[in-house]
């Protein structure tokens, strides 16, 4: 016989304005990551403002709007933090409204036991099934971890959440739950069309021609992966698997194409991994209750020695720029903080131990700035921009103009082909000064 947990679960019921009540001056409270924003509690803890002081609160990857920063220009009430920016936190930034979290996504759950405080945790969730579980969605990837560090649990009941199935962690218990706030929800409004530009396929072709029958894909956020994921739907491959920190619409395209079985995965065999996904109500519907796909915590998802175990994994991530050492800036431009690290080093370390592995750091060439002047992505030197991956870790470069292996590779050769994979009208330029620093060899001809 089961056991009744309705009646727990009715004791704990609470209001969304009592369970703000349990939040102190000083507190460290955390919102988890994408749709597990507990929007009724953000809004009834952003309503005590006045008589609260010194609140931090953590967050990421997380949609407008967060009451509690936008409430408080002083930061003397709350104080918004984030640990990967989406484009809504990103502008809080620029408004000195959030500062930002440096983290190794697979360090996450290692993080928040060891060093980080959480006096409460709000988290989303789908509503409880009859065995008292509630299921934490496509907040899997970082929801557990943080919850069982946490000195009071509230979960808010989301009619909109969907339920998904996962290796581990996907799921609390009502019995490891201090309070439960119910209360309607918006759906969900992420049916933001991300379209891949010219350039984007152009880089896609490219790539491509690097990628065999039974790959395993690890797929970042944005346009270039979108256009990717298009080009391998209309492609002759086959049998390719999903192991992937951010599952988006690019794998629910590969999925409608047929090419993504699981089927010949090393580990994992038969299920698409993911640690979060962020997407189109299409993409949601995919992933509830799929036994073809498992959400798992980022400490697994995105650890480089359980990425390694995969043959012919194949990481695709995006940047901002490169220098002609080798180094990449993903997360900011100049110092301003624009997303974060995330998993990008994960996967370049884990992606380049597998077998037949490879990863990508693929970028423009070039970007307008808002007065219309063209910029390069491949600069001399960096000057406050914030390296992402250092330059003995990083694989293969991407533009549209082409491909270059950096592993191994002395100082003038990458800088040489960077320089063959730059825009043409700053090769001259980047050549000029890669001699001045010493690391253009001098029989290299232009």
């Amino acid at each position: 016989m089961l056991d009744n947990f309705s009646e727990e679960y009715k004791k704990k019921l609470v209001s969304a304005e009592e369970a703000a009540s349990l939040v102190k001056s000083g507190d460290w409270i955390d919102y988890t990551s994408t749709l597990g924003k507990p929007v009724l509690l953000d809004r009834a803890l952003a309503k005590r403002r006045d008589e609260l002081y010194d609140v931090k609160v953590r967050g990421n990857l997380i949609d407008g709007p967060i009451e509690v920063a936008e409430c408080d220009e002083s930061n003397e009430h709350f104080t918004y933090h984030s640990w990967h920016c989406s484009s809504y936190e990103r502008k809080l930034c620029d408004r000195g409204l959030c500062y930002y979290i440096p983290m190794v996504f697979h360090n996450n759950a290692a993080y928040y036991e060891f060093f980080l405080n959480v006096n409460v945790v709000m988290v989303s969730v789908s509503p409880m099934d009859r065995h008292g579980y509630f299921n934490f969605s496509v907040n899997t990837g970082v929801a557990a971890p943080i919850t069982r560090m946490a000195d009071i649990v509230i979960v808010e009941v989301n009619e909109h959440m969907p339920k998904v199935y996962g290796g581990y962690d996907e799921c609390i218990h009502i019995s490891q739950v201090d309070y439960v706030v119910e209360g309607e929800h918006e759906p969900f409004d992420y049916n933001k069309e991300i379209k891949p530009t010219a350039i984007d396929r152009e880089i896609s072709k490219k790539i491509l021609p690097y990628l065999v029958n039974g790959a395993t894909l690890q797929l970042g956020i944005g346009s270039m992966p979108n256009a990717l994921g298009e080009l391998i739907a209309e492609s002759d491959l086959k049998e390719l698997g999903m192991h992937t920190e951010l599952c988006s619409d690019a794998f629910l395209s590969l999925y409608k194409s047929g090419k993504l079985t699981n089927r010949c995965k090393n580990i994992d065999r038969g299920k698409g991994v993911y640690g979060c996904a962020i997407g189109s109500d299409e993409l949601y519907e995919w992933i509830e209750d799929n036994h073809g796909l498992a959400a798992y915590p980022l400490e697994y998802v995105n650890r480089p020695n359980v990425i390694a175990q995969i043959d012919n994994m194949v990481s695709i991530n995006s940047c901002v720029a490169v220098d002609i050492y080798g180094q990449v800036a993903s997360e900011s431009a100049g110092s301003r903080q624009i997303s974060g690290t995330g998993g990008q080093l994960d996967f370049l370390i884990g992606a380049s131990a597998s077998k037949g592995g490879k990863a990508f750091i693929c970028m423009s060439s070039t970007y307008e700035d808002k007065n219309g002047v063209l910029h390069s992505r491949v600069v001399p030197q960096f000057h406050g921009d914030i390296i992402t991956s250092p330059r003995s870790q990083v694989y293969f470069v991407a533009t549209e103009y082409g491909i270059i292996n950096m592993e191994g590779r002395s100082t003038w050769e990458r800088a040489e082909g960077l320089v063959s994979i730059a825009h043409p009208n700053f090769r001259e330029m980047l050549i000029k000064e890669a001699e001045k620093q010493k690391i253009w060899r001098k029989s290299n001809k232009r």
